[in-house]
């Protein structure tokens, strides 16, 4: 067996269980070495169920610590700033998504990434389940024909009390809003799906039933240069509970929508060629959280990587930075009240 990957995690907020449960099914080929957070209980908590060492400060998990990859899941805003710590001591990265918030600041990152020469993967998890593969491969032999359409609709609930929890949940500075945070993953799957670059985009943003900074309501077209028209609607204030995050596709020789409330349901696929072996039932899982069960599949896509150089499938710099310039257009696009072309 090759030598395990030694990691550090830094950030044991909310989304560090997905994380945590995944690697608990990795420890034959991952071992956490530490685990750091401004809050000591988290840190301290963490560290119990590993058994290893637990930071306050990233510096000083790097300077203790011999690592060879840093899973970063702070806020938002911060993850420019730890992205770029790490490569400066030559420590590769596994960033939660979004790659940043601002332009600026995503645009200082790559250039230190690529000064730096360090490995950058960015999480989007949802690319690994099973209905997902099973479009993905469809538009890739062709069953499609030509994509004329991709609609997203992100309809879930995220009460006041989730953004009075935290000080940047609702931030522009450290959020970025619905779309940045929520959302990203449905604008990354549509991104990967078109295959083509961004021609413009057009969003409909607002603040219609929570108080603060960002967007808790929108809609957004987007245009790729192979002319496909895409769709994606999002609001937080679904009643009672997490509704729907969908995406169909609408094709000159098929018609396909993946649903649930984590992409973890084939719900339709209707192709020309539509051979007996298609199954939905053999693909599609239960799931009661809009993160789904694929971090595990994305620390195997990396392990991959370190083992073999597989990077089939990696969610790269290049990967992280498409889809971000949609979510920043985005944004752009509802200040500006224009179509913003990339």
């Amino acid at each position: 067996m090759a030598k395990k990957i030694q990691l550090g995690f830094l950030g044991c907020g909310r989304i560090s269980s997905k994380h945590f449960d995944a690697l608990e099914n990795l420890s034959q080929f991952i071992e956490i070495k530490a685990v750091c957070d401004i809050n000591l209980d988290k840190a301290q908590k963490a560290a119990s169920r590993f058994n290893c060492n637990f930071y306050t400060d990233l510096n000083t998990m790097l300077d203790s610590a011999r690592l060879d990859l840093v899973t970063i899941a702070t806020p938002n805003g911060l993850h420019p700033k730890h992205s770029i710590i790490c490569a400066k001591r030559g420590v590769d990265v596994f960033s939660e998504k979004p790659m940043a918030v601002s332009d600026e600041s995503a645009k200082n990152l790559i250039e230190e990434l690529k000064a730096s020469g360090i490995n950058f993967f960015l999480v989007h998890q949802n690319r690994y389940n099973d209905p997902v593969k099973y479009i993905k491969k469809a538009m890739d032999d062709g069953r499609f024909g030509k994509i004329y359409m991709m609609t997203s609709n992100v309809f879930w609930q995220r009460p006041q009390e989730y953004y009075d929890h935290t000080e940047w949940h609702g931030t522009d500075e450290m959020d970025g809003g619905a779309y940045m945070t929520q959302a990203s993953h449905y604008v990354d799957m549509l991104n990967w799906f078109a295959g083509a670059p961004v021609d413009h985009v057009f969003a409909e943003l607002d603040t219609l039933g929570r108080n603060i900074k960002t967007e808790d309501t929108g809609s957004v077209i987007i245009r790729w240069k192979n002319q496909i028209i895409g769709n994606i609607n999002v609001t937080l204030l679904t009643y009672p509970k997490n509704f729907e995050g969908s995406i169909t596709i609408i094709g000159e020789k098929g018609t396909a929508k993946i649903g649930g409330v984590a992409l973890n349901k084939l719900e339709h696929a209707e192709f020309q060629d539509m051979p007996d072996a298609d199954d939905a039932s053999s693909m599609n899982y239960e799931t009661d959280s809009v993160y789904g069960y694929g971090h595990y599949h994305a620390y195997k896509k990396i392990i991959e990587y370190y083992n073999d150089g597989n990077s089939d499938d990696i969610i790269d710099l290049d990967d992280a930075y498409s889809s971000f310039s949609i979510l920043n257009a985005i944004r752009e696009s509802s200040k500006q009240k224009t179509v913003i072309y990339l």
